[in-house]
């Protein structure tokens, strides 16, 4: 099983690493990796250039948003109804069955993920819950239900195509899209029963962690990201402090009421 709609990885700086590549290569997922220019013979040299695609700039300063809305635009000229897009730091991905963590060996989560929300009208973002997040062996909390709705979707996305928004700011992209078509009713679908294996932030080298996430004696980027989420969703962001380094926290509860309306089959 493969998924119907084209697969993205954004990826800069890592083509020693390219954990997605090599975990997309292994379920054997088509995908295209999107990579700025300066860097295409080095990613080539690795992986096969049918799979590459190079952006028409780079070194914009300003983390991975211009990639991801070229990204977005491609697929609708593409005609597509959705894409996925994935961080370039995802190990393997996973199925979580009977509470066990079990690495699928094809695209059949990819699929099942799209069947699932295209039965309904108005999922604009679905994703894969990251596997430390869903416990194996837990019989608790949300790892008990297949999907949770109306939360932030990370890292691993399919998308809307026909949404109005696109990716702004340089931080926390991620979380104020999940905002935005939230706010405006609409619902996010985070699977529990599908998970991907992702690096913590700022644990590998490349990508957006010396650009965006440094610490020095005058700049924090994790208090700057908290910040900049806070000024665009003032009225469900706070700025806190916890296991020693600032966080952004998000109140979901005012989405509750978000609920899937299903495409009537006639």
């Amino acid at each position: 099983m493969t998924p119907r709609y084209s697969v993205y990885v954004v990826s800069k700086s890592r083509y020693e690493s390219r954990l997605t590549s090599r975990a997309l290569d292994e379920i054997r997922v088509p995908y295209w990796i999107v990579i700025e220019p300066q860097e295409r013979d080095a990613y080539a040299s690795v992986i096969d250039s049918s799979k590459i695609l190079v952006l028409p700039f780079s070194n914009l300063g300003q983390g991975s948003i211009p990639a991801r809305n070229w990204i977005w635009e491609h697929s609708l000229q593409r005609g597509e109804k959705r894409h996925w897009i994935l961080d370039d730091n995802i190990r393997c991905f996973r199925r979580l069955n009977h509470h066990l963590r079990e690495k699928v060996t094809d695209g059949s989560t990819f699929a099942l993920a799209e069947d699932f929300v295209d039965r309904y009208h108005n999922v604009a973002l679905a994703g894969m819950q990251y596997t430390y997040f869903a416990k194996q062996g837990s019989l608790q909390k949300a790892w008990d239900k297949p999907f949770v709705l109306n939360t932030r979707i990370y890292s691993c996305i399919l998308i809307l195509n026909s949404l109005t928004y696109r990716w702004r700011g340089r931080y926390n992209e991620d979380t104020d899209l999940s905002l935005c078509v939230l706010k405006d009713g609409w619902v996010t679908v985070l699977f529990y029963a599908f998970l991907c294996d992702k690096q913590a932030t700022m644990s590998m080298r490349g990508g957006n962690t010396d650009e965006l996430y440094r610490k020095d004696y005058d700049f924090d980027g994790r208090l700057e990201m908290a910040k900049a989420l806070q000024r665009h969703h003032p009225d469900v962001v706070k700025v806190t402090r916890k296991w020693g380094r600032w966080q952004h926290q998000v109140d979901y509860r005012p989405f509750a009421n978000n609920r899937l309306i299903r495409v009537n089959k006639g």
